[in-house]
């Protein structure tokens, strides 16, 4: 199966067992000048069974940090340094595979190295195949905050292979579904309606979704590419303060789900909703095994703070929020009520 992502140079989502074997006639008929492949992994990723780096090219695989530590300035810098000793081109390509982290890095790194070379990614974990490696957005993170220095670079196509799905850790599995259920909420779909899902429908409901919300706002000028942070204003914030004291305290999926259910909280709060549509949403986490309450480790004024840093932010605190209209970007949330349903939604 594929989708389209319908942008001035057009590009598809590949889902399905196997699909990840289809990358290499891809890009021997797509890339005749080519003449190196670099891939860009995680030595996780490098060691699964299924791993593999057999291209009509000469290739070679540059290793990178597992998980949220790759994404630095540092990894970028090492990165470039070693495309640039390998001799790498404009008209080469970089084929990110792993998870959402490694793709966001590998796309930064095509993006600004020689001023932009192409990519292709191969996302391994369920975040990555729903949302990360799809859309073009490309970043890395600072100490002020998540995916603060990027650039929009959109690949050549990602190989959603579900194949590779089932080697990953439980906790991994269940984390990624943050997503799929932030998908499943911003199109109405419904608790019950997930009792006949399987893996491959949430992969294809959350990768179509994102396809035509790319289509449609390509750069997030328009707001509604904006919709897909639905959960990601307090998931980021705390996903950065976890991430300072330790790498695997929470994953972004986990910090996702919480971002979800508090934001159905705030939006209750603000009169948007009512205690049906936060009902609903509890039940969507739940029925994925997602944490949906704020421990009190952490700090209201650090996760404040946190927040009002957010790139959607324009200098005061802006949130995805469901309403009677549906789902829109909120600017000017009074931080007073911010604290309040924080407060209130925090583990006692």
């Amino acid at each position: 199966m594929k989708i389209l992502v319908n942008l001035r140079d057009p590009y598809h989502v590949y889902l399905g067992a196997g699909v990840r074997h289809e990358v290499a006639s891809f890009l021997a008929d797509r890339l005749p000048r080519a003449r190196l492949v670099v891939v860009v992994t995680s030595p996780e990723i490098r060691r699964q069974p299924w791993f593999d780096d057999a291209f009509d090219f000469i290739t070679h695989v540059v290793e990178v940090a597992d998980g949220e530590a790759a994404k630095t300035l540092a990894s970028v810098e090492d990165v470039c340094e070693r495309l640039a000793r390998l001799g790498v081109s404009r008209h080469d390509v970089i084929v990110g595979v792993g998870g959402g982290a490694v793709t966001d890095l590998a796309g930064f790194v095509a993006a600004i190295y020689l001023r932009g070379v192409a990519v292709v990614h191969v996302p391994t974990s369920v975040v990555g195949q729903v949302d990360a490696a799809i859309g073009g957005k490309t970043a890395v993170d600072i100490s002020a905050g998540k995916n603060l220095v990027g650039a929009f670079h959109q690949p050549l196509g990602v190989w959603c292979d579900t194949e590779v799905l089932a080697t990953l850790s439980s906790r991994e599995r269940v984390a990624g579904m943050g997503e799929v259920a932030k998908c499943w909420l911003l199109e109405g779909r419904t608790r019950e309606a997930l009792d006949a899902a399987t893996i491959e429908d949430f992969v294809t409901v959350s990768a179509a979704l994102k396809a035509r919300i790319v289509a449609a706002d390509e750069f997030e000028l328009t707001g509604e590419r904006a919709l897909l942070n639905y959960g990601h204003t307090l998931g980021h914030a705390i996903e950065l303060l976890a991430l300072a004291r330790d790498p695997d305290e929470l994953r972004h999926g986990e910090a996702v789900s919480i971002g979800l259910a508090f934001a159905a909280r705030l939006a209750r709060a603000l009169g948007r909703v009512g205690n049906a549509e936060v009902l609903e949403t509890d039940a969507v986490l739940d029925f994925f095994g997602l944490p949906r309450r704020l421990g009190r480790s952490f700090d209201v004024d650090d996760i404040v703070a946190a927040m009002a840093r957010d790139k959607k932010a324009h200098h005061n605190l802006t949130f995805v929020l469901a309403g009677g209209e549906g789902f829109e970007l909120v600017h000017d949330v009074e931080s007073t009520v911010v604290r309040e349903v924080l407060d209130e939604f925090m583990e006692a």
